[in-house]
């Protein structure tokens, strides 16, 4: 499966990215730490821009293969969505002056903030 999305290819190489070669890491670093194009990574590394191209699909597929084996990006993301949500809860919390909305809410808070253990 080949990365589209360039912000989550750039997740999978926070996660993994030193997991690469040193070109495929340099490649990775400047497309998606720095923002340079593919020519201007071409130009820097010394190689054609379809070489680039290249390099950079290749390194995406391995980023993937290892978070599809390992699977630390989507725990992650799990995480931060358990994270907004309790967020949220406590909003709600903050504001409720009901008693049992209050009870409820904690409730609630306690079974989004579990899955963090599984």
């Amino acid at each position: 499966m080949m990365i589209r999305d360039v912000e989550y290819a750039s997740l999978l190489f926070d996660f993994y990215g030193d997991l690469l070669a040193e070109q495929q890491k340099r490649v990775m670093s400047q497309y998606h730490e720095e923002n340079l194009s593919l020519s201007e990574i071409a130009e820097n590394l010394n190689i054609t821009r379809q070489g680039v191209h290249y390099a950079l699909k290749n390194a995406e597929k391995i980023l993937q293969d290892y978070e599809d084996k390992l699977g630390l990006v989507k725990k992650y993301l799990k995480n931060i969505k358990t994270i907004e949500n309790a967020k949220d809860i406590l909003k709600d919390l903050l504001k409720s002056n009901e008693k049992d909305r209050k009870e409820a809410l904690i409730c609630e808070l306690e079974k989004s903030l579990d899955s963090f253990i599984e």
